[in-house]
């Protein structure tokens, strides 16, 4: 009795188990489509209501439109006209000033000049040996077009000893940022550009934006570098700046 009954109790036991392995599969299949259905359709609910948000918002501008008055509207086509008007004279006006176009000055007279006609000024100082002016000639000719508010300058250092000593520029190239005849901040080399060669001009227009000297549409809190972390946002202001003997600094390698 004793290795008989055992047996036996072991393969009734065996027998009774065995079902509680194979049942839960299938259930568990049917459970993770329920899922995705369920997602499914709380996206789509969240579009139907966002949808219905905008259509609710047109149906409430073209009600109020519908009840303008013909004098209102016609008060509001004459403020439109105005405000267009008043955008081409400012337009022509910058034009008028050298703005529109990243241009050459070839004396300090000039500079102060061009300084006093214009309410935002960028000025690069540069050096032909220097390659990194180069670089920032191309960037500048392309904001300045895109920029009329703001007048794009650049002037050799070799032309204008006297007022780099005055504005105590020693790195070449050096962007000096002015507003109202002042010289608010300056760009020294590529150091607050993601201390890089291969920058953007996103990069150099988002730099000019946190100086206010053009206006910029953009998030001032997010470099369009990739990493801020790595690269920082210090900014490299004049009492900042070190000189290393050399008349003219130069931020390249090559000369």
């Amino acid at each position: 009795m004793g290795l008989g009954s055992q047996v036996g109790v072991c393969r009734g036991v065996h027998r009774c188990r065995r079902p509680q392995f194979i049942a839960p599969r299938p259930l568990r299949k049917m459970e993770g489509n329920g899922s995705i259905d369920m997602i499914s359709e709380v996206l789509e609910n969240q579009f139907l209501q966002a949808a219905k948000l905008v259509e609710n918002h047109l149906d409430s501008e073209i009600q109020k439109l519908d009840q303008i008055g013909e004098d209102e509207l016609e008060m509001l086509k004459e403020k439109r006209l105005a405000a267009l008007r008043k955008a081409q004279q400012q337009k022509q006006e910058w034009l008028s000033k050298g703005h529109g176009e990243y241009r050459e000055i070839s004396s300090e007279r000039d500079f102060f000049q061009e300084v006093k006609e214009s309410e935002k000024v960028v000025c690069h100082f540069y050096r032909d040996t220097t390659f990194r002016c180069k670089i920032l000639d191309r960037h500048l000719a392309i904001l300045a077009k895109k920029h009329l508010e703001t007048k794009f300058l650049k002037l050799n250092v070799e032309k204008a000893p006297f007022l780099c000593e005055r504005l105590r520029i020693k790195v070449i190239p050096t962007l000096a940022l002015l507003r109202d005849g002042k010289t608010q901040d300056y760009v020294v080399g590529f150091t607050d550009l993601g201390n890089t060669d291969d920058f953007t001009t996103e990069t150099l227009e988002w730099r000019l934006g946190c100086s206010d000297v053009i206006n910029y549409s953009g998030n001032l809190m997010e470099p369009p570098f990739q990493s801020q972390k790595k690269f920082g946002t210090n900014f490299t202001k004049l009492e900042k700046k070190t000189i290393r003997g050399k008349k003219y600094d130069s931020d390249s390698d090559d000369d």
